[in-house]
């Protein structure tokens, strides 16, 4: 699923490919589960001829600043991607890369042909992903709704402590939560869990302060890493957990310590009870 270092890369695809073009040409799919509140007509409408200004972020929603609103807004869902004609699709976190050669990708929702020629498209095979029209993406729902962005505007160690004590379910399940963590995703979850020494299973609110140092430090080591690499998953450090935490293998172990997996709030969680307390 792509979590924030992905979406980030989807934005600074956009950001190099979009900024201060103008799109000369639009075919949106006649998905309604897709396109939310929006037909694909208009929403076709809204987009051609405009001129990008901007592309943003927030957690796992991207959207295009445009020159007249109202403005196109993405959320990639499970297995949503943002491409460019002639790029490599990424390989999400939990999957191995698929070489795609057709263009418009399989499940292209969006296409978009640029006044330099470019092409971009927008793909969501399983259409768990939105693409939305707002008027200030920034302060309506969805994205309103969202917490901190780790990458973003990261909280000072005071107001971490203060917003974690003020949670009282597990912490798995708290850093899941994106009116708390904007972006943070199941193994990014896990592997901050397992940097920080922590078991998933404790209250929120009952962390050491020590720990919840650890946390917040882990949880911006991590993000700002997979940024750093453009979120390509074979660049991560080898000493992750991620590399050994897909596929509930029950002999999996990191650092000769056996992974166990188990499951918290419907979401498969893999760490080391030998090493988290």
């Amino acid at each position: 699923m792509p979590e924030l270092p992905e979406v980030e890369r989807a934005r600074r695809l956009l950001e190099r490919a979009a900024c201060g073009r103008r799109i000369v040409w639009v075919h949106s799919a006649r998905d309604p589960i897709v396109f939310d509140g929006v037909t694909a007509p208009g929403f076709t409408r809204a987009l051609r001829g405009r001129a990008v200004l901007n592309a943003r972020r927030r957690g796992k929603h991207l959207w295009l600043e445009l020159d007249r609103r109202p403005w196109p807004c993405f959320h990639l869902g499970m297995t949503g991607q943002v491409r460019e004609l002639g790029d490599t699709p990424l390989s999400l976190a939990s999957s191995p890369r698929i070489e795609d050669d057709q263009w418009p990708p399989r499940f292209t929702k969006l296409h978009l042909r640029l006044d330099d020629g470019a092409e971009l498209a927008v793909t969501n095979k399983r259409r768990l992903g939105r693409i939305r029209l707002r008027d200030d993406p920034a302060t309506e729902p969805p994205i309103s709704g969202l917490g901190f962005d780790p990458l973003l505007d990261p909280p000072s160690r005071a107001q971490f402590a203060d917003r974690l004590r003020r949670r009282s379910g597990v912490i798995k399940s708290v850093l899941l939560d994106q009116s708390f963590a904007a972006g943070v995703g199941n193994w990014i979850a896990d592997e901050v869990l397992y940097q920080a020494k922590i078991d998933p299973h404790r209250e929120a609110n009952r962390l050491t302060e020590v720990e919840v140092s650890a946390l917040r430090t882990k949880l911006q080591l991590v993000v700002q890493t997979a940024v750093a690499v453009d979120a390509d998953k074979s660049r991560f450090p080898r000493t992750w957990l991620f590399h050994r935490r897909w596929g509930r293998n029950p002999d999996a172990s990191v650092g000769g310590q056996r992974i166990k997996h188990v499951t918290i709030g419907g979401r498969t969680t893999a760490w080391v009870p030998t090493r988290q307390r």
